[in-house]
């Protein structure tokens, strides 16, 4: 008897799996995950690295213009050895630069002390300042110090400080501030929207009722009231904004659960005895995740503006530490002067919320279930 040959059952495929193919036949998508990807290393390992803590203040480098070259420039170093000879009261016979190093001599009515190296010591573009020649009478001085080179590819702010370490660290704040504060708010707004338009009736009357009455309570106002009872920090305060943002998250999720619960393969699974919660986390809330990705790209930039309006009110961020909001506001003020103040955080701002878009458009196809 021949053996008749039965072709292979297909194993079925999740709406993970379709997801995540769809997904990845968007090379627009794909490429903002890497983008955001390399942003958020950048923004974690990237300070480790650069030569300059974000807390540093070079006096004498302040809102210098990014360069790919070494500071101080020629100009620069004359400027730095008048002001150094100035703080000391002696008079400047004359200097030079050799082999890295800068030769300066002073004179002076009454004898110099040797201690004299210490006004040239506190500037940020010379060190090791030492006695090199002196006068029989100590009238006439020489000293030798070496010329510290700084790199400053992000240039300064109007304080000294290396803006390169500064928009790095302030990524940091920002990246951790946009996330925590979108996945509180998608986190409550998702479970308290979908119970309340899959169970309806007086149980979703009720639960809307509450969402109206914090939505006529002056926003700022209550944020303001949620920081002051958290204190300056920063996870803390925006856990509590992310428990603010959530009421327009729990609307949207509510009006798709009372669309979905009257399909045909939610009554199906009712009919063969499924749980409510069960239907609720397998077919109400996957079916979901389409418009919650899409309102969670948009929480987040938005969740970085109110850090910045709330910084600006002495209430968010504050010194030493930063972010991109708050550079972007202080470059703002420094347009006719110093461009680049501007320039770089708004550009690691930007692509940053273009890579989100990119990313929540990609993710919206590939988990509309329509496309299966």
């Amino acid at each position: 008897m021949t053996d008749i040959g039965l072709p292979a059952a297909e194993t079925g495929r999740s709406l993970w799996a379709d997801a995540w193919n769809r997904l990845k036949a968007n090379k627009a998508a794909m490429l903002s995950i890497w983008y955001l990807a390399l942003m958020t290393v950048l923004c974690i390992v990237g300070p480790w690295f650069t030569p300059h803590d974000f807390t540093t203040i070079y006096q004498d480098y302040t809102r210098v213009p990014p360069s790919l070259e070494a500071y101080p420039k020629p100009d620069a170093i004359d400027l730095a050895v008048k002001d150094a000879v100035k703080r000391s009261r002696l008079d400047l016979a004359g200097w030079e630069e050799r082999d890295g190093k800068v030769f300066i001599t002073v004179t002076s009515a009454k004898p110099i002390d040797d201690r004299v190296t210490r006004y040239i010591d506190r500037s940020d573009v010379f060190e090791g300042a030492q006695v090199t020649e002196k006068s029989a009478d100590g009238l006439k001085l020489t000293m030798s110090a070496d010329v510290q080179k700084k790199y400053f590819f992000f240039g300064t702010d109007n304080t000294g400080r290396d803006l390169l370490t500064r928009t790095l660290i302030a990524g940091r704040v920002s990246l951790a501030i946009g996330l925590l504060a979108g996945l509180v708010a998608v986190v409550i707004g998702v479970l308290y929207g979908a119970i309340a338009g899959f169970t309806g009736g007086r149980t979703d009357e009720i639960m809307m009722r509450i969402v109206d009455i914090l939505y006529s309570l002056p926003f700022i106002f209550f944020v303001i009231m949620l920081v002051v009872f958290f204190g300056r920090n920063f996870v803390l305060m925006f856990l509590a904004v992310g428990a603010v943002l959530w009421l327009d998250m729990a609307r949207i999720v509510r009006g798709q659960a009372l669309s979905l619960k009257r399909q045909e393969y939610v009554q199906a699974a009712e009919a063969l005895g499924v749980s409510p919660g069960g239907i609720l986390l397998r077919h109400v809330v996957p079916n979901l995740l389409g418009p919650v990705v899409i309102y969670m790209t948009l929480l987040v930039p938005q969740v970085i503006i109110l850090e910045s309006f709330l910084s600006f009110l002495g209430l968010g961020v504050q010194e030493p530490m930063s972010s991109w909001g708050v550079l972007i506001s202080q470059g703002a003020k420094n347009i006719p002067s110093a461009t680049w103040l501007l320039i770089f955080p708004s550009f690691f701002l930007t692509t940053t919320l273009f890579a989100l878009n990119f990313i929540g458009d990609g993710l919206r196809d590939a988990l509309d279930p329509k496309d299966r």
